[in-house]
């Protein structure tokens, strides 16, 4: 019996699992990881591999002691594979009369406030009503690499400027300028935007650091106030803290300072004067085919999104 050639065509069979394996080497980060998830052996792992890059006659991956990185080709490849895996995984479920349930793995990366605190109940709700999903909740304010990292979909508060994604609007963070009690001792209730030009600030550098604009609810006027600020922060519940310390004046989401201005331990200063709000995207790469699980967590998002933004605790 002759054996086959070593360049021989993988079958078609063989070719999907090889793709599956690419596909969690890529999400793990390492051959090892990837091995250590499929309950196999880093050697075997990297056999597949190897057989996956001889058939499509391309290096996917560039490895050196220390690190792993996406080859172009390999980043087209990843971008691919997710999408035929998730055709074929719809279509054997359709053949089993399950099409409607979803399963598997879902990355979505969230920023560090909402993520923590206003969207994990909905998200609870969510896997107790799909219990086959499984959910990588990845908190962070990075505009997500959705290839590199094997991002499903992300929540993004603020403009999106990447033309290659699917982004869907869901609401509108309102944003209020605060303060502790401490930072007008002595002085006179600020009564006009311009009035807070010499107080101290504190900026939020995602959104706002060398000026502020504020607009006047009823008449639209603008006030734009240059700002030299005691402290500058990237994280929400930091410039919160920072001001009930009573370091300076900040401008925060209304949802998470609802409490302090409620209990007293921060003011709303100004509060005809507001900045803009905040709008907030459902973030996700485009594809002919989107599975289950996605779809799933787009509804929920829909739906829990404005009342988080509101600052309720959406069920």
């Amino acid at each position: 019996m002759t054996k086959p050639a070593s360049n021989a065509v993988v079958p078609a069979p063989d070719r999907l699992e090889l793709m599956q394996t690419f596909v969690r080497i890529v999400e793990a980060g390492s051959l090892s990881a990837a091995a250590a998830q499929m309950l196999s052996t880093q050697p075997t792992v990297s056999r597949r591999l190897q057989a996956l890059e001889r058939s499509l006659g391309v290096r996917l991956l560039q490895r050196s002691t220390h690190a792993m990185k996406l080859t172009e080709d390999g980043e087209r490849c990843y971008a691919r594979a997710k999408e035929l895996l998730a055709s074929w995984a719809s279509f054997e479920a359709d053949m089993r009369g399950t099409g409607d349930a979803p399963e598997g793995l879902l990355r979505v990366v969230a920023p560090h406030a909402f993520g923590q605190q206003q969207l994990v109940a909905p998200l609870a709700d969510f896997l107790r009503t799909h219990p086959q999903v499984n959910v990588e909740w990845l908190l962070h304010d990075r505009r997500p690499d959705f290839i590199a990292h094997g991002i499903d979909c992300a929540i993004q508060v603020g403009e999106v400027d990447d033309p290659s994604v699917v982004a869907m609007r869901l609401a509108e963070v309102p944003r209020i300028v605060v303060a502790a009690p401490a930072v007008l001792q002595g002085r006179a209730a600020p009564a006009h935007a311009r009035d807070l030009a010499d107080l101290p600030w504190l900026a939020l550098q995602t959104f706002y650091r060398h000026e502020i604009a504020l607009t006047h609810r009823r008449t639209g006027d603008q006030e734009v106030l240059s700002l030299r600020p005691r402290l500058s922060t990237d994280s929400l519940y930091a410039l919160r803290s920072a001001a009930l310390q009573g370091l300076g004046v900040g401008v925060g989401s209304a949802w998470l300072l609802a409490g302090d201005l409620a209990s007293g331990a921060l003011l709303h200063l100004v509060p005809d004067w507001e900045a803009a709000p905040l709008p907030v995207y459902l973030v996700y790469p485009y594809a002919r085919f989107y599975p289950a699980r996605l779809q799933r967590f787009v509804a929920l998002m829909r739906q829990a999104m404005p009342a988080a933004v509101r600052g309720a605790q959406p069920g």
